[in-house]
């Protein structure tokens, strides 16, 4: 008996079309993208602390060690705590902020009598991106509830006011395709602008193109996108640390990336188009059981 079997394996033009209705989706967001769409929160410059500091204080015998460092992540803030714990104090306590982050940890002492204090210090002082951590050995008087967090937060501040700190002023990634012949125009823009990190990518697929990549602080990116536009007599499209290029004709490099491993898929179907067909027509002819 001749049985009929569903095709399962699509045909090369349904799979043209779905490859054709995603790039469609691709597309749309590239538009979406360009137009604007929602504004992105820049990010203010924040004060932090320039390298560790410490504090000792001893309070009823029990002796409190305050050690502040700068964190820029929540690994950063794990690496520093394994460091600097004692596991022969009696606690060891700590509180970080990253920004609208925080974390803090009582180690055993009484809820809310150690982490909190010291994370209340922290925004007390007004520094960001910052970890604290305070390590009592116990000298066998009790200090009570209030008296821990005096005790805790208290140390933490004082440690934070005698560290020396910095104002950090957050760099975006920017990139901008430079044809061959204004590079010279264009480097002494970033440097007169001070742009960190600045490297080049001549793998663009363009003849005389190449990619010019840099680190700017945010309150910059205005003025050297006019500048080097004036300079240059032309506008160029620079992309952004999220993926949106100024001006009407930019397109995120990511949305590229995709378009262009879907013609990539596209054309390998189009190879195959044969193969997908005389699956096809094996598939509906049947199977003999």
């Amino acid at each position: 008996m001749a049985v009929r079997i569903p095709p399962r394996i699509c045909t090369s033009r349904s799979l043209l079309a779905s490859t054709a209705m995603a790039a469609s989706v691709v597309t749309q967001r590239i538009a979406s993208s360009s137009s604007g769409g929602s504004a992105r929160r820049t990010p203010s410059p924040y004060t932090t602390l320039r390298d560790r500091a410490s504090c000792e204080r001893e309070i009823k015998r029990s002796k409190f060690i305050a050690i502040a460092s700068p964190i820029h992540n929540e690994g950063s803030a794990q690496s520093f705590l394994s460091e600097v714990r004692d596991p022969r104090a009696t606690h060891n306590c700590w509180a970080y902020k990253l920004g609208d982050q925080f974390r803090c940890n009582d180690d055993g002492e009484p809820s809310g009598t150690a982490g909190k204090p010291i994370y209340s210090a922290i925004v007390s002082s007004g520094i960001d991106m910052v970890m604290v951590v305070v390590i009592r050995y116990f000298g066998g008087i009790k200090l009570g509830t209030g008296g821990l967090v005096r005790a805790y937060g208290g140390v933490a501040l004082d440690c934070l006011k005698s560290a020396e700190t910095c104002l950090v002023k957050p760099k975006a990634p920017v990139g901008i395709e430079v044809p061959y012949n204004l590079l010279g125009t264009v480097y002494h823009q970033l440097q007169f602008f001070h742009a960190e990190d600045i490297k080049q990518d001549y793998d663009t697929g363009k003849d005389d193109i190449t990619v010019v990549t840099f680190r700017l602080d945010y309150d910059k990116i205005e003025s050297l996108e006019n500048a080097i536009n004036s300079s240059c007599g032309r506008k160029f499209d620079f992309y952004k640390h999220d993926g949106v290029a100024s001006g009407a004709a930019g397109v995120s490099r990511r949305w590229r990336a995709a378009g262009h491993a879907l013609l990539s898929k596209a054309r390998n179907m189009r190879r195959c188009q044969i193969d997908a067909t005389a699956l096809e027509t094996n598939c509906l002819i049947g199977m003999e059981f």
